[in-house]
């Protein structure tokens, strides 16, 4: 029996007696819980055997646990792409990403340097400036300023032919911005998601909603450089969205700790 077939009916064998023991004891609480989750990844495309496995079974459990959370939130925002585009930001937002980008691209060969300096080897790095509104390296003084609505900035770093598993994020009241400093001529760095390779060469600026199932592929025997940015989800109601974001900000480093734990993490400590 393959590895993968075994890995799955052992955490058969772990959900079902869990959810019969939720069932009897809070019905009500477990039924709504189960069709915020259906209704929550139904948003994934394609729907595949692999999508429902890591959703309810897999490394979407945390993702499953917070759906009626998530879909609350969706309430008290605008409507959700799922993939966006900097003109789906109002006009703040969009000021406050561009000047991040901008710096990252004047500075890049800098940015670049100092991150092979801090990550000599490994498989995946992430040079942290800032972790949901928390200061983390003070070594680029744009960086440094108060920022409204960019909570991370991050570099993160992929080694030669390191990919991601397929995954989701945990939280929708952020979106990430992705930019790929130095894109590889070639079909074999991407990010797919909702269905859809988006390749690095013909677009280095991707935006989306992470708590959609997705992967980052890169196949080159070459260092990969994406910026990696979390901005608050634009809403109606900014000031509330900005006050559970800053409950995320205060447990920062025990979800970097769980949802980062394959990675490096470069840069902290330097700040204030």
């Amino acid at each position: 029996m393959q590895r993968a077939t075994k890995k799955a009916i052992r955490r058969i064998a772990i959900a079902v007696p869990v959810l019969a023991i939720l069932f009897y004891f809070i019905p009500w609480i477990t039924a709504i819980w189960l069709v915020a989750g259906a209704v929550d990844v139904m948003r994934n495309k394609p729907k595949t055997a692999l999508l429902f496995n890591r959703y309810f079974m897999g490394n979407g459990i945390p993702t499953f646990l917070l759906a009626p959370l998530n879909l609350l939130i969706d309430l008290l925002s605008y409507r959700n792409p799922g993939i966006y585009t900097l003109d789906d930001f109002p006009d703040e937002y969009r000021r406050e990403i561009e000047d991040v980008l901008d710096t990252f691209r004047n500075r890049k060969e800098e940015i670049i340097a100092r991150v092979d300096d801090a990550f000599s080897d490994g498989r995946r790095g992430m040079y942290v400036w800032r972790w949901y509104g928390n200061r983390q390296a003070d070594d680029v003084p744009e960086f440094n300023r108060d920022f409204k609505f960019v909570k991370t900035i991050a570099l993160s770093v992929f080694s030669g032919k390191e990919s991601t598993t397929w995954h989701f994020g945990p939280l929708r009241l952020s979106i990430r911005v992705l930019l790929n400093l130095d894109p590889a001529d070639s079909d074999e760095v991407y990010i797919e998601c909702q269905g859809v390779k988006h390749m690095w060469r013909d677009n280095p600026l991707y935006i989306f909603d992470d708590t959609l199932f997705h992967q980052s592929v890169n196949r080159l025997d070459a260092r990969r450089y994406n910026v990696f940015m979390d901005v608050v989800r634009p809403s109606p109601f900014p000031g509330l969205v900005s006050v559970m974001l800053a409950g995320v900000s205060a447990i920062a480093d025990q979800i970097k700790s769980v949802f980062y734990k394959n990675w490096k993490i470069l840069g902290q400590g330097k700040g204030a």
